[in-house]
């Protein structure tokens, strides 16, 4: 009868001290449970499943004796193939396999070690919810139920990877989120054809678009900005084993909304965006401004200014556009440095780095103090946009470079093709700038400026696609 998946499976899991056998002798045979010790609830397993089939070992004749009359478990399944087999044996679930009757049996037991729920370093806020995402997907999925408690609000699952078989999770709310975009990422994520996945990465570069350093997939590691987003219409994917979400479609203004602007006071938190909307403006273009008007328009600099720069670069060997990239080089150093060194030492190093490095380059005439503030404050500038560092750090060096051969008609052509690369990216079918530059009808009351939360827009809904 179940003589060859016994087999099967004892083959499978041999030299696997971790995947355990229990025998239990029926008065028509044995009935053989298989789990996984370290993903399995061991204490449940002895007390609801082998206690109550030992106790009623001499009534069993079928699977359905088992299933409908002796196991105390919440989900109980019939399994047909060795593929279920192994699935659910991996998966942390106990099989029942017995050698007097036919058909196997899988009891929900899973009991795997995993992280609480924390503090997401990410995302740090000054005020509002403090929990993060976890690497458990059933946790995540309950972390955003207990925030989102609608009924319309639909998790549905999908297995990526040959090898992996990673339970993906696609959420939406049913009415709310685009049917187009609903029925993109269903088709993107059963059409990929890997061995594995281990990241919301191998998701985001199936969905996002392609050849560009923009982010045009989001992603947050915060239950209360993934409820929101799903609220304004938006598709959420779970990945098990990452604590980031990914949400489509994401459009460019996102990047300067941050979780705390709906708990701090409404102008603190519009001056905040003013500031990064800014801090943009200062990271790309200032480098670039600076190395054009200093290289082939001193006429357009002050008079007094241009006596000073002229000072301070007095013995610098490099021309001007050599000494920014140079700097900018250094400071890119300093910044990959601190982020892969341990955390307090990691911190310590840019602060006391950067101090060190501007000062000493200055000391040995490498770069003026003028270049050196230009750089410094143009870095600073891109943290405060942190997902759009990658498109800021390409376009800046692009316009710097383009500004020292043609000036300023060099640094205009650089920026409007800077625009353009904006103006021709999607999201999931929707424009990157949306609703910037687009005829849809929109409620800007939460795009640039923020009003007050109980007047603020939903997005798109439906009604998107009838248009």
């Amino acid at each position: 009868m179940n003589e060859d998946y016994i087999a099967f499976v004892k083959e499978k899991f041999k030299g696997n001290i971790d995947v355990k056998y229990r025998q239990i002798q029926c008065k028509k045979g044995n009935i053989l449970i298989v789990f996984i010790d370290n993903m399995s609830d061991s204490r449940f397993i002895s007390q609801y499943i082998i206690q109550p089939i030992i106790n009623k070992r001499e009534n069993i004749e079928n699977s359905n004796d088992i299933r409908k009359g002796i196991l105390f478990a919440n989900s109980i399944g019939i399994i047909e193939t060795t593929h279920e087999m192994l699935y659910h044996i991996l998966s942390g679930d106990v099989v029942i396999i017995s050698d007097f009757y036919e058909g196997l049996i899988f009891c929900e037991a899973k009991n795997y070690t995993r992280r609480a729920v924390g503090i997401p370093i990410t995302e740090s806020v000054v005020k509002g919810p403090r929990e993060g995402f976890t690497e458990a997907f059933v946790d995540n999925i309950s972390l955003i139920r207990r925030k989102a408690r609608n009924a319309d609000l639909k998790f549905e699952n999908v297995f990526i990877g040959k090898k992996s078989e990673t339970v993906v999770i696609i959420s939406y709310i049913k009415g709310v989120a685009s049917d187009r975009v609903v029925a993109q990422v269903k088709k993107e994520l059963k059409n990929m054809d890997v061995e594995f996945i281990l990241d919301t990465n191998y998701i985001e570069e199936r969905l996002s678009e392609k050849g560009t350093l923009y982010e045009t997939v989001g992603y947050s590691e915060k239950p209360d900005v993934v409820t929101s987003k799903l609220f304004e219409g938006r598709v959420a994917v779970i990945v098990d084993g990452t604590p980031f979400v990914v949400t489509v479609p994401y459009f460019f203004y996102e990047n300067f909304q941050m979780s705390d602007d709906y708990y701090l006071n409404k102008y603190i938190s519009n001056a905040m965006r003013i500031l990064r909307w800014i801090a943009l403006g200062l990271s790309t273009l200032l480098p670039g401004l600076y190395v054009a008007l200093t290289t082939n328009h001193f006429s357009l600099i002050p008079s007094i200014f241009v006596f000073r720069l002229s000072i301070s670069r007095a013995g610098v060997p490099f021309p001007m556009v050599v000494e920014v990239l140079l700097m900018i080089f250094f400071f890119q150093v300093l910044r990959e440095a601190g982020i892969r060194l341990p955390q307090p030492i990691g911190q310590a190093m840019s602060i006391v780095g950067a101090l060190i490095l501007g000062q000493s380059a200055v000391s040995a005439g490498f770069a003026s103090e003028t270049t050196v503030i230009i750089v410094a404050l143009a870095s600073i500038s891109a943290f405060l946009t942190p997902k759009l560092y990658g498109a800021i750090a390409f376009w800046s060096t692009f316009l710097i470079i383009i500004a020292a051969v043609a000036g300023l008609p060099g640094f205009f052509v650089g920026f409007f093709m800077f625009l353009s690369e904006l103006g021709s990216l999607k999201s999931c079918g929707f424009k990157y700038l949306f609703p910037m530059g687009t005829l849809k009808k929109f409620n800007f009351r939460d795009l640039i400026l923020r009003d007050n939360l109980d007047s603020i827009s939903e997005g798109f809904t439906n009604e998107d696609d009838k248009k």
